[in-house]
Formats: structure tokens, sequence, C-alpha cells
């Protein structure tokens, strides 16, 4: 119910050597065991928007056929993982050397360099083929900007103690989730984009469903469930932050990724389609 539809494995001889080396970098970083904090969480925010960007590149066919599937879901997340991971453990072994004053610095800049490459790749071909399109793009990230800020002040005030405790964390997982409650919402109600995430779509059709249709659509359903949850998500959260401060970020980021990822995913597709 929860699976979108599309799911591609790649081929054996792709698919093995890919795990047995993400398998091999999650070792090598359980054994260095790096810090993981609220730093640590915002350097790899570019690496979760540069798994949508190679994810949307296979979507409009840029790669050769023999390696498409890689770029499909779900591999995509573990080619992501891979390069991400590795970029992480560099910033680590460059920081035991002293040539980088944190390792977040490595790994965000990193990231955000990937990203910032991969997108322009993306936003050339668009340009080439005549679809350039920025007003819902960017009205998508305004507005969930505006409702990130609108739940993180009601958290704030209501519940001090989470919003303090998850911290820059907790407001990336609320941006994350409200980017692709809105992208996914304008997507729906205004360009007419079909919904591929089965439980997703139900959401969407109980929206539809109720009088406030006809007015302002079905997609505010969707945004209002996808903030809710993440609020709610970070208030179970706290007291596994409180104890275990490494280990819920991590789950966190990984929370915060399933949001940001199909959001900047749906950012991008409005760009050119």
């Amino acid at each position: 119910m929860v699976v979108p539809e599309g799911f591609v494995l790649p081929p054996w001889y792709l698919l093995v050597p890919l795990l047995v080396v993400l398998v091999g970098i999650v070792a090598l970083l359980w054994a260095l065991g790096p810090p993981v904090t609220d730093r640590t969480v915002l350097a790899f925010a570019p690496w979760m928007m540069f798994g949508s960007t190679l994810h949307v590149l296979h979507r409009i066919d840029a790669y050769p056929d023999n390696l498409e599937s890689l770029f499909a879901a779900p591999s995509v997340y573990l080619v992501t993982a891979v390069i991400a991971g590795s970029a992480w453990i560099i910033g680590i072994f460059l920081y035991a050397g002293g040539l980088q004053p944190t390792i977040e610095r490595f790994v965000g800049i990193s990231g955000t360099a990937f990203f910032a490459v991969f997108v322009m790749i993306f936003l050339n071909i668009g340009w080439a083929v005549g679809n350039f399109e920025l007003f819902w793009p960017v009205i998508s990230v305004v507005i969930a900007g505006a409702v990130t800020a609108i739940a993180w002040i009601a958290l704030s005030l209501r519940y001090t103690g989470v919003a303090a405790t998850t911290s820059i964390t907790g407001v990336i997982v609320v941006f994350g989730h409200a980017l692709d409650g809105v992208s996914t919402a304008i997507g729906y109600d205004v360009l007419g984009a079909a919904e591929e995430v089965p439980l997703s779509r139900l959401i969407l059709e109980a929206g539809e469903s109720l009088p406030t249709d006809e007015y302002i659509g079905a997609g505010w359903v969707f945004i209002v469930v996808k903030v809710l949850l993440a609020v709610v998500i970070l208030g179970l959260f706290k007291e596994y932050v409180d104890e275990r401060p490494q280990q819920a970020r991590v789950v966190l980021a990984l929370i915060a990724a399933v949001g940001l990822g199909p959001g900047v995913h749906n950012v991008l597709q409005f760009v050119i389609t």
C-alpha cells in the first residue's frame, strides 16, 4: 500500500556489487563511529536532494540503457547511499589528517557540489527541449517554507521541549515532508499529475470526497497529514533523542529523506514537465 508503482530492480550483475559496496561502507562507518549531530544531518540534506536529481534524470531517459535501472527506484537510494557514505568516510579521514576543520563541512560542500552539477545537467536538458517553467517549483518551495515556519512556531509554543531537543534535525524533517505535501498537492490539483504511491493516492482521493474539493482542491488534506505526521514523529522521538542522540538523529535523517527526496523530485519535475 505504500510502495510506488514502477519499482525496478537492476540485473544481478549490477545489484550484487552495489550491495557488496554498500555493506562495506556501512561496516566501515560502524567501525569508525563518526559523531552524528544536528550539523551532520544538515550536511546530508544536499545528498538527499542529490538522490532525487539522479532519479528525475532517469525519468527523462538521461542514462544509457545498460545503466538506467541503477537510477530507478529503489536502486537509486542504494546508489545515493554509496556515494554519500563514501563522502562521509573521506571527510572523516580528511578531518583526522587535519585537512578539514570538521567532517560535516566536507560532507555538506561535496553534497552541494554533486547536487548543483546534476541539477545543471537536468536544467540544461529541459532548456534544450524547450520545456522550462520555474513558477510552480518556486511556489512549491515558498509555500513549503511558510508551512514549515507555521508548524515549527506552533510546536515551539506548545511543546518547547520537543522543538529544543530535535532542533535543526526536526526542522529538516518538517520541511522535507511539507515540501513533499505541498508539491504533491500542486501536482495533483493544479498540474493534473497522477500520484504513484497507493497510500498517498488514497489520502488525495479522501480529500476529493470532501465538500472543500470544489473550492480548494484535494491536496490540502495531504499537506495536513504529512506535516502532522512529521510533528507527531518528532514528539515520539524526544525521549529517544535525549537518551541516544546519535542513533535517534540517524533515524530522523532517514525520515527527513523520505520527505525531502520525493519533494525535491516533484519540484524538479515541475521545471520541465
